[in-house]
């Protein structure tokens, strides 16, 4: 900040948004996951809950869930597939062979500073379900969620995903499919047909245990 001349900037900000650094230690963290699922509950009945209220929200709340992005990027994701449906050019992002979004082909959405995603792999028949489906919004989907007194809990589906991930997937590849990898790393390692195609197989295992109809 000192080299780029703009740390006094910085220290206002900090000041005026009253931002503060915390040490968590590793056990603290695990502790404060443990207590959410005990205080909050299991985030597949809450899935299934939202799910029950609003099915128009079905397709999107399947769709999260076996994609495993941000809810940012599924919303922009899901509405992307149906523009494109519409328009006859749903193969210019959805590679029905390999059964894989390419994100990576829509940068201006996908591909930021801090948080990216290259890829998902999603089965057809769901991409199908998206395609006949209406368009989202963020604000949409948690007023409503928020109205019935319940709380959004996107950020626990992808921790969810992650986590039955790890009975077939390795750290790098749930890394991967998350969006927590460089693009380097990615071109590099993963932008191969042979290993996508053989992470798709375990992907779909490991999918089998997310089913929440």
């Amino acid at each position: 900040m000192k080299f780029l001349g703009i740390h006094e900037d910085f220290k206002k900000l900090v000041k005026d948004y009253g931002l503060k650094w915390e040490n968590v230690k590793a056990e603290d963290l695990l502790i404060s996951r443990l207590t959410k699922f005990e205080t909050q509950g299991s985030v597949i009945a809450w899935t299934k809950k939202v799910k029950e209220e609003w099915p128009c929200f079905r397709a999107f709340m399947d769709f999260i869930i076996t994609s495993g992005l941000r809810c940012v990027e599924a919303i922009e994701s899901y509405n992307l597939i149906i523009d494109l449906s519409k328009r006859g050019k749903l193969g210019e992002y959805y590679n029905a062979e390999k059964e894989v979004l390419e994100h990576f082909r829509f940068k201006q959405l996908f591909i930021r500073n801090n948080k990216k995603a290259f890829v998902s792999i999603v089965p057809r028949a769901l991409i199908e379900r998206v395609s006949l489906s209406e368009k989202i919004t963020l604000a949409q989907i948690t007023n409503r969620i928020k109205r019935k007194g319940l709380k959004p809990r996107f950020n626990d589906i992808r921790e969810y995903f992650a986590t039955c991930m790890t009975r077939h997937l390795s750290q790098p590849e749930i890394d991967f499919l998350q969006g927590r990898i460089s693009g380097s790393v990615f071109m590099r390692n993963y932008f191969n047909p042979a290993l996508l195609t053989d992470l798709k197989n375990r992907v779909f295992k490991g999918l089998k245990s997310t089913e929440t109809t």
